[in-house]
């Protein structure tokens, strides 16, 4: 889920990375639950004769056509839209085919704050809003798991740290968590291994 090692800077470091919230997938699920009850109710009660195993077929494809239609494309919209949170820049990715994203320096992000109504608050999400400088002004990331924890990470990165002190992503005499470090570059190996460890993708 997190963004590739290779894709950081030699000093940068994730701080946060999630997908977008799991309510996405209640619907996708329950449509999932009703077609699969559906289908099989109708299976069951076709009378016996040669239409029978024609008309399960006919069930079968419009059960998948659906499921095709209203629930996969929820549940890979949901799989492939991840926010990655360094201490350098906020990287969004959304998209299954064609795959859109943003990187917006934290230097440049002049104020975050965040928005949840009842539900989101049940289900522990919700609306993250960025105001930039730049073309596009405020950018609005919706279902963000945790959104509180976000934002106090965010702004201790953009307004002050631990100490206080002015923040623009970069805190004085502070090191990264052992495990947000990312490793040193290593000779590929004999056996075919990669650069970089399967740590480095958490």
């Amino acid at each position: 889920m997190a963004i590739s090692a290779k894709l950081l800077g030699a000093d940068e470091y994730v701080v946060v990375s999630t997908r977008t919230h799991w309510k996405a997938l209640i619907f996708p699920v329950f449509l999932l639950l009703v077609v699969a009850g559906a289908g099989g109710f109708l299976a069951a009660i076709v009378p016996t004769g040669s239409m029978r195993t024609p008309l399960r077929i006919a069930i079968l494809a419009v059960g998948v056509v659906v499921l095709l239609t209203f629930a996969a494309k929820p549940f890979l919209n949901w799989f492939f839209s991840t926010y990655t949170l360094t201490n350098r820049r906020l990287i969004t990715r959304h998209g299954v085919l064609t795959r859109t994203g943003r990187d917006i320096p934290l230097m440049r992000i002049n104020d975050v704050s965040y928005e949840h109504g009842l539900i989101d608050r049940m289900l522990g999400c919700g609306t993250l809003l960025i105001e930039s400088a730049g073309e596009r002004g405020q950018v609005i990331l919706p279902d963000v798991p945790h959104v509180e924890h976000v934002h106090l990470q965010m702004s201790d990165l953009l307004f002050g740290g631990p100490d206080g002190k002015p923040g623009d992503g970069i805190l004085d005499n502070e090191e990264p968590p052992e495990h947000m470090r990312r490793r040193p570059q290593q000779p590929p190996t004999d056996d075919g291994g990669t650069i970089f460890s399967s740590d480095d993708n958490r």
